[in-house]
């Protein structure tokens, strides 16, 4: 089957987080990557099978112990024929391993080195320990994220590993490989989390610069759990369903839907009644279970959609009939998205 990125060659530095699961996607998208482990030691973090564990997937495994000279030899004829070298080590240990930048591409000038830091390659804290949580607490990101009365809520490792991580590394190796393809000549991308996340992030920047969001007041905003209309509520089996109908609309299906007074409409945006109306609609949204509302708001634009764990959206008709989950090895697995035309 025809890929987008087939022919397309990485060497991947065997490691954890945002680095080998950029590697993941772009070799599901068609790479051909071959990862470089340590010699006696696996770099897979997760108890998971190569066949399910989709930091092994998909890529062909190379150990070598890079302060022989033979195995080192071997691993710069890899690099030499690759398009691509990805790293996420903190900053200064491929230098000591012999494999700087600056001798990768002289060795091969055509290749992308991606590296992948939390804090970047230089600056004060580029040297220290860290993990998502880290990252995003320093983006400005965490600080955003949680109830008003309460802490900050950690969103999974979604926003800086994987969102301002792998996917902003990602973007920039493809960019520096269409870069390449007008000039001929490789590049450094120097990908880090804090500055991933706060990129991703720069809408609600916006509004703070526009005076439409209190970056001082978590879950006091439009779309942090502030506003009644875009929030979670428990259904009368302790399930729960996402309510976000923003435009005038999309709340007036909400509150025909409901059976509510429509001198709700106009007051939609008024946030004197913001805690009145968070009342009504918990106390609503408690008469029935999750299923039930579910079905009530099939066919509405009203933005009600139940909460589903990972087996429900999997198991979810709309779901199944896009193949958005495949089975792997019997276990459930996200589909490679995006989808493209060409076969």
């Amino acid at each position: 089957m025809s890929k987008p990125l087939n022919g397309l060659k990485i060497v991947e530095m065997a490691g954890l987080g945002p680095a080998p699961f950029a590697c993941y996607i772009l070799a599901s998208l068609g790479a051909v990557v071959t990862r470089i482990e340590a010699k006696g030691r696996s770099a897979v973090f997760l108890p998971l099978d190569s066949q399910t564990n989709p930091d092994v997937l998909y890529r062909q495994i190379v150990q070598l112990d890079l302060k022989s000279e033979e195995d080192r030899l071997e691993a710069l004829e890899l690099i030499g024929g690759a398009d691509v070298l990805v790293e996420g080590f903190r900053p200064g240990v491929m230098e000591r391993l012999g494999l700087s930048p600056d001798a990768m591409l002289a060795h091969n000038p055509g290749l992308i080195f991606a590296r992948m830091t939390g804090y970047g390659q230089d600056g004060p804290m580029a040297d220290r320990a860290g993990h998502d949580l880290n990252y995003i607490a320093m983006s400005g990101v965490l600080s955003m994220i949680g109830r008003r009365d309460g802490a900050p809520v950690p969103p999974l490792n979604l926003v800086g590993d994987y969102g301002g991580g792998t996917m902003v590394l990602i973007m920039g190796i493809l960019s520096a490989l269409y870069a390449r393809a007008q000039t001929g000549k490789g590049q450094v991308v120097d990908a880090a989390m804090v500055e991933g996340s706060a990129m991703l992030a720069t809408p609600i920047f916006s509004f703070m610069a526009s005076g439409l969001w209190d970056g001082d007041k978590r879950g006091s905003n439009l779309l942090d759990s502030g506003c009644p209309f875009y929030d979670t509520y428990e259904t009368a089996d302790g399930s729960f369903v996402a309510v976000a109908p923003l435009e005038p609309q999309f709340f007036a299906a909400l509150v025909e839907g409901l059976g509510l007074d429509p001198v709700w409409l106009e007051r939609q945006y008024n946030r004197s009644h913001w805690d009145a109306l968070r009342t009504l609609l918990s106390d609503t949204f408690r008469t029935r279970s999750r299923d039930e509302w579910a079905a009530l708001f099939a066919d509405s634009d009203a933005c009600v959609t139940p909460v589903l764990t990972p087996r429900e959206a999997a198991d979810h008709p709309h779901n199944k009939a896009r193949q958005s989950f495949d089975t792997v090895a019997g276990h459930i697995m996200p589909a490679v998205a995006p989808r493209f035309s060409s076969k």
